[in-house]
């Protein structure tokens, strides 16, 4: 039971990107957002894992080019990934970037020796069936699309070469690398400025003016580091993939309705449709590569 409320609070954690980066309101640059969501993360890891381990964190002085690299591709991924959620509605973000098991596959039989099994033709057919109803070229958010459709891609390297590492979410090293990347993204805070740090928004729903850092702490505390936590723990008591085979699937739906209920975003048929097509494939491709990996299997969050 606890584990299952673990796993619907970081499902709802991950399905909030979209949201937070909306309510900001463009207000703060989103390459310096992103900033401060790594920066955010980072030292609620630093605080929360220790304090949930009893241990504290190892500085990965005989790891540190790993380490370095992971955060790399954490930064672009999430960097990707929001600027994404800047430029095209959260359903059809989610729903392209749920191309990533299959970048993820390809990238494994190039680089890890992944096996091709014979009924991957019919899931790549459907895949691209899902691709082609969800027409990513057509309508006013084709870049958002294309950038998610690109997101898919860095998301599986990095998962790629978390698997080729040996590393999961649940070990010392997660916030080191979420620290790292935080450091490789702060140059933006120069280059594009702060943004409305002091600023609010008014809320007419809420009656209410709410500052606009709180949903970049949000972003930073719920979104990514809850999310990386949460896994962290739900791991040690449920199979990484059965966690992947919920998260492929239940992720983007909570993400594609929170972006209806609060900004009325309502996807185009042919994205209902092909994106369906899309996760189901997914999810079928993702339980066919996960047959006989057991609990080594890695599989990050989609976590901004």
């Amino acid at each position: 039971m606890r584990t299952a409320l673990l796993l619907l609070l970081i499902t709802l954690s991950e399905a909030t990107i979209g949201v937070f980066v909306k309510l900001t309101d463009g207000r703060i640059p989103i390459q310096t957002l992103n900033f401060y969501a790594l920066t955010f993360a980072a030292v609620f890891l630093t605080v929360a894992m220790p304090l949930t381990t009893g241990a504290r964190l190892r500085f990965p002085r005989d790891n540190m080019k790993d380490t370095a690299i992971i955060g790399l591709l954490i930064a672009l991924q999430i960097s990707v990934f929001n600027f994404a959620m800047t430029v095209a509605p959260i359903a059809n973000v989610v729903i392209f970037w749920s191309i990533a098991p299959f970048f993820t596959f390809i990238f494994s039989w190039l680089f890890l020796g992944e096996k091709a099994k014979r009924n991957y033709i019919l899931i790549f057919a459907l895949a691209i069936t899902g691709i082609v109803l969800a027409k990513p070229l057509e309508g006013s958010h084709m870049l958002g699309n294309l950038v998610a459709l690109a997101d898919g891609a860095v998301y599986a390297a990095m998962v790629t070469y978390m698997r080729y590492e040996g590393k999961t979410e649940t070990g010392n090293d997660i916030a080191w690398s979420m620290l790292a990347g935080a450091i490789i993204l702060s140059p933006f805070l120069v280059l594009f400025g702060p943004g409305d740090i002091n600023g609010s928004i008014h809320y007419e729903p809420l009656g209410m003016d709410l500052p606009i850092m709180l949903w970049a702490l949000c972003l930073g505390v719920v979104s990514t580091g809850f999310a990386y936590f949460g896994i962290s723990i739900v791991l040690k008591t449920l199979n990484a993939n059965t966690y992947a085979l919920v998260d492929i699937i239940v992720s983007p739906v909570v993400a594609a309705t929170l972006g209806y209920l609060i900004f009325s975003e309502v996807p185009a048929q042919g994205m209902v449709y092909g994106g369906a097509l899309l996760l189901g494939a997914g999810f079928w491709l993702t339980r066919e590569m996960s047959r006989g990996t057991g609990k080594r299997a890695v599989h990050p969050c989609q976590c901004a």
